[in-house]
């Protein structure tokens, strides 16, 4: 549920007793998508807002953490990710970070709603300046049906940049689209997939996750949490899924020697949200294997 009152933009969360509020200063932009109500704002302290179904998606402030975390821990965990895929991601952020990294060669950005790219191309040019990049790819689908379809074992990564697990994103957290990933992916191919709120999530949508990602073959499952002021607790995390790959490794050397600037990862960071919290490792007991606990 949302409000907009005296100004304030606030997105509740009725059944957590909880809400969240940007100060505005005007709405800059409204549609109904054939897939979504997309609207933005000019906020007055965090830049501008994203709003997608009355959810806050994103604003220009705080989104270096999520593009950062869902990108970096990945592709410095393979050993050479050369093809990425991201299904979903259609506000750029997440391609922009990808294409940070020269040894890539292919990245694709798989988004059923283009809406969401073209208002982002106007609203939040910084998160698309490398739309024209000669690796970039752009699918505007279904990206459950452009999984399936990818020819197997062609992928190094895929990230599951999405909205909740609700509506058009509900298909992206079940175990068919798990193994349909698992097929894409070529030796040693890494998983990322945006996992909820630690706080309110663990023991439903991320212990779900770690399960499916099992069932469907990737041996190796790990949640790396990190802030996200916008979201509900302002903590959020992703969970990645690799059949051959320990995750709990990664190349240290190219992560501090990497040729781009990043705002929030780094080493340590990486390092640090490899260490689960006490609650979440004995929520995942039964998923989480001792190595990895």
């Amino acid at each position: 549920m949302t409000a907009l009152n005296d100004g304030w933009f606030t997105e509740v969360f009725q059944d957590q007793g909880t809400a969240f509020s940007l100060q505005v200063k005007r709405k800059l932009h409204e549609e109904q998508t054939p897939f979504q109500k997309l609207e933005i704002y000019e906020t007055e302290t965090f830049g501008n807002l994203m709003v997608l179904d009355g959810c806050v998606m994103l604003t220009s402030r705080d989104n270096f953490l999520y593009h950062e975390m869902m990108t970096h821990p990945a592709l410095f965990t393979h050993k050479n990710p050369k093809k990425v895929v991201i299904i979903g991601g259609g506000d750029c952020g997440t391609l922009k970070e990808v294409l940070k990294h020269p040894g890539v060669e292919e990245a694709w950005q798989v988004e059923i709603d283009e809406r969401v790219t073209r208002m982002s191309e106007k609203y939040f040019p910084e998160l698309c300046e490398s739309n024209d990049d000669p690796r970039a790819n752009f699918f505007f689908g279904d990206g459950i049906q452009w999984m399936r379809d990818v020819e197997p074992g062609s992928v190094d990564v895929v990230i599951v940049d999405s909205t909740d697990p609700v509506g058009p994103a509900e298909g992206l957290f079940a175990l068919d689209f798990y193994r349909d990933a698992m097929a894409a992916l070529g030796e040693g191919g890494i998983i990322v997939q945006q996992s909820e709120s630690p706080l309110l999530h663990t023991d439903t949508i991320i212990k779900d996750i770690h399960g499916d990602m099992r069932q469907a073959g990737l041996d190796h499952v790990q949640t790396l949490a990190f802030p996200q002021p916008v979201y509900p607790t302002g903590w959020w995390s992703c969970t990645m899924g690799s059949k051959e790959n320990p995750l709990k490794y990664f190349r240290e050397e190219d992560a501090v020697n990497r040729p781009f600037v990043t705002r929030y990862y780094n080493r340590g960071v990486h390092q640090g949200a490899l260490a689960m919290p006490q609650f979440m490792v004995d929520a995942l007991e039964d998923e989480v294997r001792p190595e990895e606990g």
